[in-house]
């Protein structure tokens, strides 16, 4: 009954924060990804054209994240001020991204002209564009100065975004080799890597922070306010909460005062619902009437997905709390989203056109022809 009670953890501020941003970015990751297809397509611009994953690479995934991980287990502080830099300039690109189709939209909404100020590689570059640059910029600067973990929950967030929108699954093929691949890999790197490296490799890498490079320059160059400047930074690669959110404006102490959730446990069931919400997009244009009452729920998997996302993450996080240790969240996530989407597509026998990939219809035919 007392190990029951633990559960109330869960009603805490930082457990709701974490589990309410989860669900609302891994929906908006798939979302996101299903504009940006239909965007390249309506322009016909396939310059930034989405990876589609084969079966190789997603045998591969698997296999280099688990290098990746490795690397940064035996050599993370040599490559501190690399990953620092790498990931400065992917967060500022992922910034970008997310909210450039906004600053367009409310362009167009209130008529304002947008003049041209140069174009390179083929592409035009606005003033509006330049702006939003300098603003995304400024935002990743001030993550390095500040290390402030609102910041950088904003930057994972877009970098989960903009990932899941260029990488995509073909099919449920696809997405179950990848989805089991990862659910062996997260559960051996979290519960049996100690067992062989000497330490939990997924949690110690996960845990550690990367040395500033701008803490460096300013201390080198004895520059004055260096007291100011975050000497070591939590990477955006998970989002993190400290457990005392209502007084969590100064950074914790150490990784025990923050919840933590990788990107990878949004960004993996993410490209699943951007698959299934894709499926449902286009069995709602082969629909003759988009408007038939059978249509809002006959085939929305999407939200059968995502309900399974938020059972599994609130079950992975009572794991983490009943059990007093880390969990590998796809270990829960992988069955809860993967398991509805697959067993209703079985029952209204659509399994088969998910296995393989659905069919396009007549108008995405001649499209492609057109192309």
């Amino acid at each position: 009954m007392e190990s029951l009670w633990k559960l109330t953890y869960l009603l805490e501020p930082a457990s709701l924060a974490l589990i309410v941003t989860a669900i609302f970015v891994t929906f908006a990751s798939a979302f996101r990804a299903l504009s940006h297809g239909k965007e390249m397509e309506r322009n016909r611009d396939f310059s930034e054209a989405s990876i589609t994953l084969d079966q190789s690479q997603a045998l591969m995934i698997p296999i280099a994240s688990s290098c990746s991980l490795l690397l940064m287990f035996y050599l993370f502080s040599s490559v501190s001020h690399l990953l620092t830099a790498f990931t400065a300039i992917a967060s500022a690109s992922a910034l970008y991204f997310c909210f450039s189709p906004y600053i367009a939209y409310l362009k167009n909404q209130l008529g304002l002209t947008d003049p041209l100020v140069s174009r390179c590689c083929s592409k035009s570059f606005t003033k509006t564009q330049g702006i939003l640059l300098l603003v995304c910029i400024g935002t990743v600067i001030a993550w390095l100065v500040s290390g402030h973990w609102m910041l950088n929950n904003l930057l994972g967030i877009a970098i989960c975004i903009a990932f899941v929108s260029h990488v995509r699954l073909p099919n449920i093929k696809i997405c179950v080799l990848l989805l089991v691949l990862l659910f062996v890999y997260d559960i051996f790197w979290v519960f049996f890597s100690e067992r062989f490296f000497g330490a939990n490799v997924m949690v110690s890498v996960a845990t550690q922070k990367a040395s500033n490079p701008v803490h460096t320059v300013a201390n080198s160059l004895s520059l004055p306010g260096l007291q100011l400047i975050a000497k070591k930074l939590e990477l955006p690669v998970k989002l993190v909460f400290p457990r005392n959110l209502l007084g969590g404006i100064v950074p914790g102490n150490s990784a025990v005062d923050y919840m933590m959730l990788g990107l990878g446990d949004m960004a993996i069931p993410g490209m699943l619902l951007a698959l299934v919400l894709y499926f449902d997009y286009r069995k709602s244009k082969d629909m003759d009437s988009p408007l038939d009452s059978s249509s809002p729920k006959g085939h929305k998997y999407v939200w059968y997905a995502l309900s399974g996302y938020a059972v599994g993450l609130i079950t992975a996080l009572g794991a983490g709390i009943l059990s007093q240790s880390p969990q590998p969240a796809l270990l829960y996530l992988v069955p809860s989203t993967l398991g509805p989407v697959i067993f209703l597509s079985w029952i209204r026998q659509e399994l088969r056109e998910l296995w393989e990939g659905s069919i396009p219809s007549s108008h995405d035919k001649v499209h492609l022809m057109e192309v």
